[in-house]
């Protein structure tokens, strides 16, 4: 895609939930089926995606979510709402948030900007993106290089990946960190896309060698998790979740 096509100008959310015991699928539920309708009327915030973490390659049980925002001339009002109760609490989500407390015991969240070059949400539905799994790169990288991380991605990255059917889903750059991290989605067809990528690396394919040289000058470790989207998550929906996905009543308050 030619420079200037397009220009990502939103910021993300994106949290690590820790679950209590067997409550993954319902809070899952509780956060797409009764938050989300309410945080696009109240806040602009779309539901990017929320995932099960697979725990085999990472923390269980588990949740990722990430929120797409009116960009960084929109946070202060988003966070003015998010905190406008006397409780550090939107008023109205009290009931949302009671109903949450026995599903999740914390979390870790961060804001992220994206690359400009990269699809919304409602750009990523209307394309048809969506995977039977998806894979998330977390690098932290030499302070300062995270832009150049992302444009090495571009440029080199996703051509690669795409060999192996892999989908470039999102890529962004961890805001107040110093430019020291970048997260990246992949939506993968099949499982068997990402089993096939792993076998080359380990037969030292020439194509992924070159890619894991190049991006170790800026990278200085990775974690990757694989993420299953949840029954409402937009990938699966190819849209925003509505109050009538609702299977459950909830009464909002």
């Amino acid at each position: 895609m030619a420079d200037g096509e397009r220009t990502n100008e939103k910021v993300y959310l994106h949290e690590f939930v820790d679950i209590v015991g067997h409550n993954r699928g319902r809070y899952m539920y509780h956060m797409t089926a009764n938050f989300s309708p309410m945080a696009q009327e109240d806040r602009n915030q779309l539901c990017y995606g929320v995932w099960g973490i697979l725990g085999s390659t990472g923390r269980w049980p588990a949740v990722v979510n990430i929120w797409e925002l009116d960009g960084l001339d929109g946070i202060p009002g988003y966070f003015r709402f998010e905190l406008g109760g006397a409780a550090m609490q939107d008023p109205r989500m009290a009931k949302w948030w009671a109903e949450a407390v026995p599903l999740r015991s914390g979390g870790d969240d961060r804001l992220m900007s994206p690359a400009p070059w990269t699809r919304t949400i409602t750009e990523l539905c209307a394309d048809g993106v969506r995977g039977e799994l998806y894979v998330q790169d977390r690098l932290a990288v030499r302070p300062g290089t995270s832009k150049e991380y992302l444009q090495l991605l571009r440029d080199r990255g996703v051509e690669l990946h795409a060999r192996f059917g892999w989908e470039l889903a999102g890529a962004w750059e961890t805001l107040m960190v110093d430019e020291s991290e970048c997260f990246v989605l992949w939506a993968l067809p099949a499982w068997e896309a990402w089993v096939d990528q792993e076998k080359l690396q380990r037969d030292a394919d020439a194509g992924l060698r070159s890619w894991r040289a190049a991006s170790r000058e800026i990278v200085t470790s990775t974690s990757r998790i694989i993420l299953i989207d949840s029954p409402l998550c937009p990938f699966k929906l190819g849209r925003q979740v509505r109050r009538s996905d609702r299977t459950e009543s909830w009464d909002e308050g």
